[in-house]
């Protein structure tokens, strides 16, 4: 398979639809992104799991002077967020086709652009493709939420974004270009497989102040504490189906960094580095209180991040296949979530206030009942695909910091209690002021229902995707791995 018509194929298709009326325009859209889906899951059967390294590789030179290459491949660490990403623009395209948008041919032209930055960013191989796909994949959501966005200060919440975004995105170009310089060997390269090797690999110095410009940009992007500022501004600026894709894909962009480029390439640093990270992520897991329904879902998804990155720096197979496999699941879930409260706003006389809903479950039993099992997978309940990534990150954590994973069980509990919250005081108690309670319609369902789907085939079967992840996650963790223990080692003589 061509990775650079699964890549490019959404804007085309959005170009395309230039030409058409207004009104169609979104059909442009919805079958350009409906096409890369189908691409997607034909990536995903025919992708060989016995199979070492890299599969479907382009690899062109671009720049022949800087080392630079057209380098796309597919292996286990972004198949499946590769078709989580065509899934979830799919079903954000087919919810804002259902829906009226003023300048409709910009809006789905940026909703194509992003699609193909952001996989993209997911299928480069090469150190500085991967940034520029990086800061790509940012710049549609920045004029989506500007221009479509909800809030009155929706201008100035974007620029904020922007400002936040700006300094992490010039902070690992500097890194990456460091990487390429400093990198021994007569050549300058940015391949990520000549990086991640003994003869390339930068001295332990490098690789340190290297690391946190890394950090601070994959970081600000999840987001994660202390860097997670703009996110409630941002939030609420960006219409839902905008948002919808951006929490449940960009943010899981930034956590793939880390084990595809930091990770391999950056060991000793990553080892150094550790107890920061794990930090860090302990930090992101803590309790925010908000009646704001859309808010909710943003700190509930800082907190699942949080959790992905302590998988990651839990420096072990086990917990880096989790949080690899609970990225996959946190996008599955947060997507129908914020679908959801779109919903439950239209029917609360457009609050996203908690406080001003309830009751709503009464003449909507399908809604309810699809809002049910959104909930409980967030809540990783056992039986679902979500209680398997959370239990192979704390098994991981615990394995290598005992006191922390302590912490992060009681950080399990708190995060639950925002997902609780919304599902209890939306669908039940007393109906609220303005409430309307009627059903979801049929053009709405046919949009959330095959999520929840996909959600429960993989608390059926999360094998799937830890098979296939399996040999990719151990080969990105392994050298980290190693000198870890032989700092341990160390401490302990």
């Amino acid at each position: 398979m061509n990775l650079s018509i699964l890549i490019w194929l959404p804007l085309a298709a959005v170009i395309a639809g230039l030409v058409l009326p207004a009104a169609e325009a979104r059909f442009a859209a919805l079958l350009g992104s409906g096409a890369t889906l189908v691409l997607a899951v034909v990536l995903l059967f025919r992708f060989d799991g016995g199979q070492q390294g890299l599969q479907f590789v382009t690899n062109k030179v671009w720049i022949s002077q800087l080392g630079i290459h057209y380098k796309l491949g597919v292996d286990g660490l972004n198949l499946f967020l590769i078709a989580l990403a065509a899934l979830l623009f799919f079903a954000s395209v087919a919810w804002a086709a259902l829906r009226e948008w003023e300048r409709p041919h910009l809006f789905f032209l940026w909703f194509g652009l992003a699609e193909s930055g952001v996989l993209g960013a997911l299928t480069a191989q090469d150190l500085a493709l991967f940034v520029i796909f990086f800061d790509v994949m940012l710049v549609p959501f920045l004029f989506l939420g500007g221009g479509w966005g909800t809030s009155p200060n929706r201008v100035a919440s974007m620029v904020k974004l922007f400002i936040y975004t700006l300094v992490g995105s010039l902070l690992m170009l500097t890194a990456a270009v460091a990487t390429g310089v400093l990198a021994p060997g007569d050549n300058i390269t940015f391949d990520l497989i000549q990086l991640g090797s003994n003869a390339r690999r930068l001295p332990t110095g490098s690789q340190e102040w290297i690391f946190l410009c890394f950090a601070a940009a994959f970081l600000v992007k999840m987001p994660a504490f202390p860097l997670h500022g703009w996110m409630p501004d941002g939030y609420k600026a960006m219409p839902l189906p905008v948002l919808a894709v951006f929490s449940g894909i960009l943010s899981k962009v930034a956590a793939y960094g880390f084990l595809r480029v930091v990770l391999p390439v950056y060991p000793d640093a990553s080892a150094h580095f550790q107890e920061l990270m794990l930090l860090i992520a302990l930090a992101s897991m803590l309790a925010f209180t908000t009646p704001d329904s859309r808010l909710i879902l943003g700190y509930s998804s800082v907190a699942q991040l949080g959790f992905i990155t302590l998988g990651i720096f839990s420096l072990q197979d086990t917990g880096a296949q989790g949080a690899l496999l609970q990225a996959f699941n946190h996008g599955l879930v947060v997507a129908p979530a914020f679908f959801i409260v779109a919903l439950l706003a239209a029917r609360a006389g457009g609050s996203e206030d908690i406080r001003q809903m309830g009751g709503i479950a009464f003449r909507a039993p399908v809604l309810a009942t699809l809002f049910l099992i959104v909930a409980l997978a967030n809540l990783a309940m056992p039986g679902s695909s979500n209680f398997v990534g959370e239990f192979l990150i704390l098994l991981g954590v615990f394995n290598a910091k005992i006191v922390i994973a302590s912490v992060a069980f009681v950080g399990v509990v708190l995060a639950s209690v925002y997902t609780l919250r919304l599902f209890i005081r939306s669908m039940h108690n007393r109906v609220g002021p303005h409430v309307v309670s009627r059903e979801i319609s049929f053009g709405d369902g046919l949009v959330i229902a095959p999520l929840v789907a996909v959600i429960l085939a993989f608390a059926l079967y999360p094998q799937l995707a830890l098979d296939r992840s399996e040999a990719s996650v151990k080969a990105s963790v392994r050298d980290a791995k190693i000198i870890s223990r032989g700092s341990e080692i160390t401490v302990i003589r």
